[in-house]
């Protein structure tokens, strides 16, 4: 039975790469485009890609620490530096990702998230706002904190 939980748990770091792969190439997309309809194709991509990697971050983290149990690795340091990074990570991630994001959704006039609340979609910001907006280097800032927890 060990087998399959560590079976499940490559599958699910596999299943999150390749689901999140779709988030950091949108990430590094959206800095160079500055028409508003292919802005929103690139969100909504992102944003249909983030179930997946969901999905598949929960099952990497579920099938971790059951085999840590079954393997009796909780004795180990490695194990809780590698749980510890991965909620230092998603944290990192989950604050300036899910921000500078939902600034470029609301200032490109489309649905974002306010204090875990939905709002409407709204007019779109000048030129000006969205140049100054696009290019800060929140997607690099992102890829080197998770390049880094690898």
């Amino acid at each position: 039975m060990y087998r399959w939980i560590v079976f499940l748990h490559v599958v699910g770091l596999f299943g999150f790469l390749l689901s999140h792969g779709v988030s950091v190439s949108v990430a590094f997309a959206l800095r160079r485009e500055r028409k508003l309809e292919r802005i929103h194709a690139l969100l909504d991509l992102s944003s249909r890609s983030f179930v997946a990697m969901s999905g598949s971050l929960l099952m990497l983290l579920i099938s971790g620490i059951i085999a840590g149990f079954m393997g009796n690795w909780w004795s180990y340091g490695w194990v809780w530096l590698s749980l510890g990074l991965l909620i230092v990570i998603w944290l990192i991630m989950g604050f300036f990702g899910s921000r500078h994001y939902g600034e470029i959704r609301k200032a490109t006039g489309f649905e974002y998230m306010e204090y875990g609340k939905r709002q409407p979609a709204g007019e779109p910001a000048s030129a000006e706002e969205m140049e100054v907006l696009m290019s800060r280097p929140r997607p690099v800032l992102l890829a080197v904190t998770g390049i880094g927890g690898w």
